[in-house]
């Protein structure tokens, strides 16, 4: 009897640990926020991501794991495995975690659609609701297709948002062009900053429009940041761009965590919408 009473506690104490897991990665999640139609005039919807399942697809999507190089070139903390992802409920969380993993004190996830999923003109909406705090980094974005070929920033990138956390900066997000004229890196960028509230209180859509001629950034549907892309010098953009969703813990820009920063953080994502014109 008293081993069996062990084994039974020993049960009891571990679905209890797994309700925390499936709590931490699947926090309350409220649908409330501004929604973008499923449809435009003049568009065909050619690949969406609903998150349906209780997996990611990947025929779209595959992780990216590790450090990088430098952490990803900006000095990121954060160990990227694919634990930190988890679909369900019609939702992608990626979750950022304070724990000790190959060297690192962070984790999260970063997911690409590189050679499965990619966009050249058109409109692309995200549905998301943002983390929250100091040294946090979330980024919905695009690179070239053949950045892996001939190089960053020759390729292009196209940040089509990005949030740094920390010193009452959530509520504001950033869009930003990457690009190489004569081998040097080039960039532009705007952002905007809600009259009220931060990001993390409830879904937004980030989005771009693109042509051949001008990309156009967008928040619920209203633009606050264009760059013309006419010239030659921006060629790299008349091409196919894959996407990249990931959650950063600190680096060159945000800063990195400190006392004031809560863990685990969220980024939630409903849909990812890709139009073409007609």
């Amino acid at each position: 009897m008293a081993m069996k009473t062990r084994l039974v506690l020993l049960a009891v104490l571990l679905a209890g640990v797994a309700g925390i897991v499936a709590a931490d990665d699947f926090p309350g999640i409220s649908a409330g926020g501004y929604t973008s139609p499923d449809h435009y005039e003049g568009m065909t919807l050619v690949w969406r991501d609903e998150f349906d399942g209780d997996m990611l697809d990947f025929n779209s999507w595959e992780h990216e794991t590790g450090t990088g190089s430098d952490g990803w070139g900006n000095e990121e903390l954060q160990y990227y495995r694919p634990e930190n992802t988890r679909v369900r409920d019609g939702y992608l969380v990626i979750t950022a975690r304070e724990e000790a993993f190959g060297g690192s004190n962070y984790t999260s996830s970063r997911i690409v659609s590189r050679g499965k999923v990619t966009a050249r003109f058109g409109r692309v909406d995200i549905r998301a609701k943002l983390p929250e705090g100091q040294g946090i980094w979330p980024a919905l974005w695009m690179l070239g297709a053949t950045t892996e070929r001939i190089g960053w920033p020759v390729a292009g990138e196209i940040d089509i948002m990005e949030m740094v956390g920390g010193q009452g900066r959530e509520s504001t997000v950033h869009g930003t062009l990457h690009w190489s004229n004569k081998r040097e890196h080039r960039y532009e960028g705007g952002s905007v900053t809600l009259p009220s509230g931060d990001f993390s209180d409830q879904f937004h859509v980030f989005s771009i429009a693109w042509d051949e001629t001008v990309i156009n950034w967008m928040v619920d549907g209203m633009s606050y940041f264009q760059v013309n892309i006419a010239s030659p010098e921006f060629d790299a953009f008349r091409e196919e761009f894959y996407l990249l969703i990931n959650l950063a813990v600190g680096g060159k820009w945000p800063g990195n965590p400190d006392a004031s920063t809560s863990f685990p953080q969220h980024l939630v994502v409903d849909y990812i919408r890709v139009f073409t014109d007609l």
